[in-house]
């Protein structure tokens, strides 16, 4: 080739390199310049606010699961699906921020009415639905009103709306009240299929957290425990629900025959059928409805009633807590998710990181006493005692800790309960569950099938045990006998610890454990709580055993790196989400195969978080029905 055509190319692909690098550095400087105006914007302007007419009308149109704490999101990956036209796939709402709200409205005099818009709310246990119900009750002990209206009101969504004046449903709306149930997905045959091996070692006749992978159906063991604390919380429910409404708890529908009768009468029409059972006050549309609140508050500029969401509402009226750091505190530290060895963000207990914030606690002098918010069913026996153990640690340090249990304190969750000076609970708290199992999967009929093979020499018996060698060989019988005497031990480690934090025998412990499940009214009885309330009593209680008249209550939460604040603060602006690229573009699934797979993928996932080091867990999988 001559230099004349090498010189050529050569300077064909310098000029596309150069091209390249110029528009590489013009894209950053770009980038750049956005993510500036973004911050000098944010610095700048100090943001609209929110106008609240003189006459006004709180809607809280809750969108999420009411949860005690959040689960942890980051904020990039948040800000880009936002961007992209996603939907946060499981949002949530903080209980205590609803009940913040509402207090502040009740002494707000421009609110007059708060109007229940429950349409996107989604799960949210009785504990917590009776947490913001008792505020909706104080708003309404001040002399104010609290509609209800929807279109279709879900069971959780319904009990909500039973602490209202008046309950309103759209002219095509549904109200169907079905009671609790628990139907796990069982996986034994597509295992079997798959030539996949389970191996289970558990102790506690109702410990039932395993039998989806070893059975295709419940167990008459379970079957009777669950059905047991079921039919409480059910009663309870329709109990609470005929009181406030007015009615007899005869009045739910509890068979097919029953309600068919009932629909029969009225020609199908299921809006009827509710107005006739008293399940709701009036059938009015959308537009009926804003007219009767414009009588009542009046008119805004967009033809609707003078109004103001939750979230702007909260916005503006909760200002970010102070800490006094001249005041003594009553510290709250929120256990919430599965139990899992090691650091976890929030919505996951990890041992390790639990551990650290209730170190906090006892290292911080103004602290005099610490409340243990539990809302689990449990996980890793080891990370649990992690946990336990800094317990003991500020009990010995003259700090007094009270173990508050939320919708559910079970299996890990009454481990880490059981070390406080004292326990309270809900009635309708999901507990006990005390035993533990441990479940492997071995792939050693798999392999085969797949032409895979693992073979090698070791010096021991014991060689590749730690490297997962038995996952693709499989366990010996020698083998599972460890298992399960390690297993045993383990569960006679948690009665005994129960029986010595809760002042009884281990026999005695014995007989309420077997991993069987209780509600907090029976778990009084049977000696695992000590009292039945809300989670402000506990507070009151933890003061009152710290000798505190005055006193501040703070959380103790994980911190935000600075490089994580940096970009929740920076993606949180109206500004850079408008910068953002949008989408519409939607998924679209069947209705039915996407439960089957949320199901599937939820199921999984907790076996995801089984990294216990000696692979001994103490979980309840059925008290996710209540959650």
């Amino acid at each position: 080739m001559s230099e004349q055509k090498q010189g050529f190319i050569r300077r064909y692909f310098g000029a596309i390199w150069r091209g390249i690098s110029l528009l590489r550095h013009f894209t950053f400087n770009i980038i750049f310049l956005l993510i500036l105006v973004v911050i000098l914007t944010s610095i700048f302007s100090g943001g609209d606010e929110v106008e609240i007419a003189p006459s006004s009308a709180l809607v809280l149109n809750l969108e999420g699961n009411l949860v005690e704490e959040k689960t942890y999101v980051d904020p990039l990956d948040a800000a880009i699906s936002e961007g992209m036209g996603g939907q946060e796939e499981n949002p949530e709402v903080l209980v205590s921020e609803v009940v913040k709200t509402i207090e502040a409205a009740t002494k707000d005099q421009r609110i007059k009415a708060i109007v229940l818009d429950l349409s996107a709310l989604g799960s949210g246990s009785m504990d917590k639905l009776t947490r913001v119900g008792a505020a909706l009750q104080q708003f309404k002990a001040d002399g104010k009103k609290v509609f209800a209206t929807g279109d279709y009101y879900s069971q959780n969504q319904y009990f909500l709306a039973s602490y209202a004046d008046s309950i309103n449903l759209n002219p095509m709306g549904t109200v169907l009240l079905e009671g609790f149930g628990s139907y796990p997905m069982y996986y034994k045959s597509a295992l079997e299929k798959l030539k996949v091996t389970t191996h289970v070692f558990r102790v506690g006749t109702y410990k039932s957290a395993v039998e989806p992978f070893i059975r295709d159906d419940m167990s008459e063991e379970a079957k009777e425990a669950n059905r047991a604390w079921l039919t409480e919380l059910w009663s309870g429910y329709k109990v609470q629900v005929a009181e406030r409404r007015g009615f007899d708890s005869a009045n739910f529908d509890e068979t097919v025959a029953g309600l068919y009768q009932k629909l029969q009468a009225v020609s199908g029409d299921m809006t009827q059928y509710a107005l006739d059972a008293k399940l709701v006050d009036t059938v009015k549309t959308r537009e009926e409805f804003r007219q009767d609140l414009i009588a009542l508050v009046g008119e805004n500029q967009k033809n609707s009633f003078n109004q103001v969401s939750f979230d702007d509402y909260a916005s503006q009226m909760l200002m970010p807590a102070f800490d006094n750091p001249m005041t003594d505190k009553v510290a709250v530290v929120v256990a919430r998710g599965t139990i899992i060895d090691g650091n976890a963000k929030a919505g996951t207990i990890g041992g390790d990181s639990t551990a650290a914030l209730l170190r906090r606690a006892r290292l911080n002098d103004k602290v005099k006493a610490v409340v243990l918010r539990i809302d689990s069913g449990g996980g890793s026996a080891f990370a649990s005692e992690v946990i336990g153990q800094e317990i003991k640690l500020l009990k010995a340090a003259g700090k007094p800790v009270i173990a508050s249990m939320g919708a559910v304190a079970a299996s890990g969750g009454y481990w880490i309960a059981a070390p406080a000076n004292e326990i309270w609970a809900a009635p309708t708290t999901i507990t006990g569950s005390i035993g533990i199992f441990g479940l492997f999967h071995t792939l050693e009929n798999a392999m085969p099938v797949l032409g895979l093979n693992t073979d090698g020499v070791g010096t021991t018996e014991l060689a590749g045990l730690s490297a997962g060698l038995p996952l693709f060989k499989g366990l010996t019988p020698e083998m599972s006998n460890i298992f399960q005497l390690l297993i045993n031990k383990g569960y006679d480690d948690f009665i005994s610890m129960v029986a010595e934090h809760r002042g009884m025998t281990k026999e005695a412990v014995d007989k309420v454990a077997q991993g069987r499940v209780w509600t907090g009214t029976k778990a009084l009885e049977l000696g695992l709580v000590d009292k039945l309330g809300t989670f402000d009593e506990a507070i009151a209680s933890a003061a009152e055993k710290a000798g505190l008249a005055h006193y501040d209550v703070t959380v103790i939460e994980q911190e935000l790196s600075p490089s994580e604040q940096m970009l929740k603060n920076l993606f949180a602006s109206d500004a850079m989400a408008a910068l953002l690229p949008q989408s519409k573009s939607e998924l679209a699934f069947a209705p039915l195969l996407q439960r089957i797979s949320t199901q599937i993928k939820s199921d999984f996932a907790q076996l995801q978080h089984f990294n216990d080091p000696k692979g001994m867990y103490s979980v309840c999988f059925s008290c996710t029905a209540v959650q």
